[in-house]
């Protein structure tokens, strides 16, 4: 036996007795790539858990990027209950009543995949001990892994920015009555296998002091389909609190502030001096470019953004908008901010929209305008002519 069959046996090993030792059906190692994990390795119950070898996931979906985020702990012993998974749509796909997950590491610290336990059941009697179990078996795991595609990025990200492989894909914002394509969000890609997912190559770079250059990097690259938008729409980019203080980036912005831009302001780092954000954000809107705060409804932070910055446009959190059709409590928060945008003259933008029903609730609760993959998911622009309607609520007045 080679080294490679030896070592994915001992892993093949490692995992059926991490799903013994916990009780659980299922046992997977993920890796990340782009914005999905995909399973390399799994013991267990796959069938009835709909468990798939290979097969990639949308991290933006799953369990692992909130255990990840923090938002979610890393045991959640009844998965149909707690107020952040029974929502999800992977915990009935999957049938999932409970869940540990850990993530484990490259030779460079970075967060690489995860190792998970999943039950269709739930499971009460697991404990803390359950977590410090896996996290210690997650150090095997790490040990074990080949980490030949893995290289830092971080040592890409201090060298030629420029010759980073950066593409921008592209998601709709959509007014929902009628069905029309108002405005397209710039997302930026890395194929570079050493970057698992955008947000682990902006964290390297913002790890390394570089941060706001691959933000005006992305931002570039993003400015650079201007010629090729459908009439009519305007173009989205994101930018950190930071990035919007750089004179590089300030200046790149309004060289194309005539152009129908705007900025989505980030979470990426906090804000230090809202009268120095205040006063930036003020001269590119003097310009005519717009300003969008996300995740509203998810925290403080974003609603300080608000009071704050005074936006143009106020995007609605994903975590709000999911499954708003069937809860009282969101659909309640979603009326009232319904009405607050409109007080101060903002325009409402519903993320994450994934089903039908969730269109038509939101239609029915005055949301004007939304994005997500049941209207459109990322990807390239459409052929130059079709039209687009202006986002008319959204064109700020001058100061």
């Amino acid at each position: 036996m080679d080294y490679e069959s030896d070592a994915r046996a001992q892993l093949q090993r490692l995992l059926r007795f991490a799903r013994t030792q916990l009780g659980m059906d299922v046992a997977w190692i993920s890796r990340f790539s782009a914005d999905e994990q995909v399973i390399r390795l799994a013991d267990g119950a796959l069938d009835e858990m709909r468990v798939v070898l290979g097969e990639g996931r949308a991290l933006a979906g799953s369990f692992c990027s909130r255990v990840i985020a923090g938002t979610l702990p890393p045991l959640v012993p009844d998965a149909r209950r707690h107020p952040v998974s029974r929502d999800l749509d992977i915990t009935a796909t999957m049938g999932i009543g409970s869940y540990v997950g850990v993530p484990w590491h490259d030779a460079d610290g970075r967060t690489a995949g995860m190792l998970c336990c999943v039950s269709r059941s739930p499971a009460p009697a697991l404990g803390d001990r359950a977590v410090d179990f896996l996290t210690l078996l997650a150090e095997v795991v790490s040990g074990h892994l080949d980490h030949a595609t893995a290289l830092g990025p971080a040592h890409t990200v201090t060298g030629n920015l420029t010759a980073l492989d950066v593409r921008m894909v592209f998601q709709p914002v959509v007014r929902l009555a009628p069905d029309t394509v108002v405005a397209y969000e710039a997302l930026a890609r890395f194929d570079d296998p050493r970057f698992p997912t955008p947000a682990h190559a902006f964290a390297e770079a913002s790890h390394a002091g570089m941060g706001a250059e691959l933000e005006h990097l992305a931002v570039r690259r993003a400015l650079e389909h201007l010629d090729t938008m459908p009439d009519g729409a305007w173009l989205g980019v994101n930018l950190s609190a930071e990035a919007v203080l750089t004179a590089d980036i300030q200046a790149t912005l309004l060289r194309y502030a005539h152009r129908r831009i705007g900025i989505e302001l980030t979470e990426h780092t906090q804000v230090g001096d809202y009268g120095r954000l205040v006063t930036a954000t003020d001269r590119l809107r003097d310009a005519g470019i717009q300003l969008a705060i996300d995740d509203a409804g998810a925290g403080y932070a974003s609603l300080r953004h608000i009071l704050q910055l005074r936006p143009d446009v106020i995007k609605l959190d994903i975590d709000l908008i999911r499954r708003v059709h069937a809860d009282p409590v969101r659909q309640a928060l979603t009326r009232s901010l319904v009405s607050f945008a409109a007080d101060i003259g903002a325009s409402l933008i519903a993320e994450g929209i994934e089903t039908r029903q969730e269109r038509d609730a939101l239609l029915e609760l005055g949301v004007t305008f939304g994005q997500g993959y049941y209207l459109g998911g990322p990807g390239s622009l459409p052929v130059r002519g079709l039209g687009a309607a202006p986002l008319a609520l959204v064109v700020p007045e001058p100061h």
